[in-house]
């Protein structure tokens, strides 16, 4: 780890330089040069801002892994069955078995897949498409037969009133590998390069319920380097106790209230209780109106701790807004999926939630703890594009969705800056003694935060530069 001397970088006091020795800033002040940096690598900032490196709070780091093998099946690319049968159609053989894997998928391209509708597109190959919520699994009849769907057993299968399954098949992603005969998941160094490029030094992992295998794989991709990102899991198990390095933490137990079926309240409570029994808060999934209301019922009923975090928050009625408040239940948000879903958002939900969609300035004006992320791949990973979507609430035919809910772009840089320990606290800031997890940019912040990626100099993480621009 070799020691860092920035020199001539903007911070919030004036230019100054920043030295880094031993994965810590070590001083910060003005002409570091000689002395005590002798021998340190110089990098001339010219000016660039110096910022603390970007935390995603929520991703899906396989899944992301998995995308970029994947074929998009949802708009804007595809939008009718025609496009998708035409897309499934020349999809290339990038699986040894031939396996077709779509991701992206909404019901308005062809309505709620089942075996039947898919055969009718693609029955040549076992096909499986994911809908871009990640909820749920559509499995063509080839798909079908290969895992065994008659006769399984996972509560994830869905089945008709004869008790045949239906082709879908809800959160079962490791399950559903097991059965494909993918012994590990995907690999995960693509992921943390570009993850690198974009600022990143730390990462919150949100797939709920790791097996044993995802989770060794997570932390060996870290300890290996593939991953050079600080790890935040949420799925941990709570009967687990795995050995981790430093760099990698387990967070709030997380708990998804899905849509598609919420759990009844006596369970919820019992979920809460023992993640809380074992000192774990939880990071609850709430991406309707009535999970959130659902969600906090329980808290009132089970109490809470100061980990406890929400998830999403889509749609927060302006009452919720208020209990939020009260509570102080940090909200973990994505106005990502402003600029990649917003037109569909307007044209599909009715007028009155719009307005409750990805809060963001009423949750921080109520004092409300927030932080922001990309939910990536269901969302877009960029955080640049995260901010902006903050920033401008524009969806991608060019309409506004929630003006009211608009972010000043330092203020929404700040949410993917805010501390683990203490989300929607003040922004992590540059420091000495402070971890050197570090972001240069080449102008001055708020003209970096206007060109997004392409101002990034370099990226920092531990003392290490694991990204620096070419040229």
């Amino acid at each position: 780890m070799s020691a860092t001397l920035f020199r001539r970088v903007t911070l919030p006091a004036g230019v100054r330089d920043v030295a880094v020795d031993h994965g810590v800033i070590t001083a910060v002040g003005v002409d570091l040069a000689g002395g005590a940096t002798r021998g340190f690598e110089i990098i001339d900032g010219d000016g660039g801002a110096l910022i603390p490196g970007l935390h995603d709070h929520h991703i899906h780091l396989h899944a992301l892994a998995a995308a970029s093998a994947s074929v998009q099946c949802g708009p804007p690319l595809v939008t009718s069955s025609d496009d998708l049968a035409a897309t499934l159609d020349r999809a290339p053989d990038l699986d040894p078995a031939g396996w077709v894997r779509g991701v992206g998928y909404v019901e308005t391209v062809a309505g709620l897949l089942d075996c039947a509708t898919l055969d009718r597109l693609h029955s040549r190959r076992p096909v499986r498409i994911q809908h871009r919520s990640g909820a749920v699994w559509f499995l063509n009849t080839a798909a079908a037969e290969a895992v065994g769907l008659r006769t399984a057993e996972h509560p994830g299968v869905e089945r008709d009133d004869s008790g045949a399954p239906t082709g879908r098949v809800w959160r079962a992603d490791d399950w559903l590998r097991e059965r494909m005969g993918h012994s590990r998941p995907p690999d995960l160094s693509q992921v943390g390069s570009e993850l690198a490029r974009l600022g990143i030094t730390g990462v919150t992992d949100a797939t709920p319920e790791l097996s044993t295998e995802s989770l060794d794989a997570l932390v060996s991709s870290h300890v290996n380097g593939a991953v050079p990102q600080r790890l935040h899991l949420l799925g941990v198990p709570l009967d687990t106790t795995p050995d981790l390095p430093p760099t990698v933490t387990v967070g709030p137990f997380k708990i998804v209230l899905a849509d598609s079926g919420l759990p009844d309240f006596p369970s919820l409570c019992e979920r809460i209780r023992a993640a809380h029994s074992r000192g774990r808060g939880v990071a609850a999934h709430c991406v309707t109106r009535e999970a959130l209301l659902l969600l906090l019922a329980a808290f009132d009923e089970v109490g809470r701790r100061p980990d406890d975090r929400i998830e999403h928050g889509a749609i927060i009625a302006a009452e919720t807004v208020d209990e939020l408040s009260h509570t102080q239940i940090a909200v973990v948000t994505q106005p990502g999926f402003i600029a990649a879903r917003g037109d569909d958002y307007l044209d599909r939900l009715d007028a009155s939630d719009v307005p409750d969609l990805y809060r963001c300035a009423s949750l921080l004006e109520r004092g409300v703890p927030l932080a922001m992320s990309s939910d990536a791949p269901y969302g877009p990973v960029d955080p640049w594009e995260v901010i902006a979507a903050a920033a401008d609430r524009l969806a991608p035919d060019g309409r506004t969705v929630g003006a009211d809910e608009k972010l000043d772009r330092v203020t929404a840089l700040d949410r993917y800056l805010t501390p683990l320990s203490a989300l929607g606290a003040a922004p992590r800031t540059v420091r000495t003694g402070e971890p050197a997890d570090l972001v240069l940019l080449d102008d001055t912040l708020e003209s970096a935060l206007r060109s997004g990626r392409e101002a990034l100099h370099c990226t920092m993480i531990r003392g290490r530069i694991v990204y620096r621009r070419e040229g």
